[in-house]
């Protein structure tokens, strides 16, 4: 079955940059767009950012760009979410996602990963 794993997440003072991979298995991944996404305590989640199966398209929402960046290794299944001048307001349990076409809805993808906590201290 697909699986997707996340790590790398933790806690981190402002300004600080973490390093989150999702490991994927269970699936062709280089025919899947990944998606990360976030949830913080008492909010809903929303989208950081996806990429294409190709790596060629990649979108982020306004409050990260210039701060975060995805990139993906077909090679090693993995897609990953780099974060720098990370913000309290950062914090919340990351996921990362699977479809078949890059989406920034997160209803519309059907594999999540178990998600990692990343905390920005101030």
């Amino acid at each position: 079955q697909v699986q997707l794993v996340e790590s790398g997440g933790g806690l981190v003072q402002a300004g600080g940059s973490l390093r989150l991979s999702c490991a994927a298995s269970g699936l062709t991944f280089s025919n899947y767009a990944m998606g990360w996404f976030r949830q913080a305590p008492g909010k809903e989640r929303e989208l950081v950012g996806a990429i294409t199966w190709s790596g060629g398209d990649i979108f982020y929402v306004d409050s990260v760009k210039g701060r975060f960046t995805i990139s993906r290794d077909n090679a090693k299944n993995t897609v990953y979410l780099q974060m720098n001048a990370l913000k309290p307001e950062d914090t919340a349990v990351y996921y990362c996602a699977a479809r078949h076409a890059v989406s920034t809805k997160g209803s519309e993808y059907p594999y999540w990963g178990q998600g990692t906590q990343v905390t920005v201290s101030s």
